[in-house]
């Protein structure tokens, strides 16, 4: 699996990186997201799913072919 985000949308809610820590974190200066890799490492893909699931603005998109 693989994601992607479009940090210039986020509103720096954070809930993704709460539930997904090793895959997304906050910029310091304004609190949007970081995509810490592209590729989702193995055993994460729940917390992935569940961290595009509950994005306010809705900017963390996955792919399910990628790999």
């Amino acid at each position: 699996m693989r994601v992607r985000v479009d940090a210039g949308k986020c509103v720096g809610a954070g809930s993704c990186a709460l539930v997904a820590p090793d895959v997304f974190d906050q910029d310091d200066d304004d609190g949007t997201v970081i995509l810490l890799h592209e590729a989702v490492p193995a055993g994460h893909e729940d917390q992935v799913r569940e961290a595009a699931a509950i994005c306010p603005a809705g900017v963390i998109a996955l792919n399910h072919t990628g790999g």
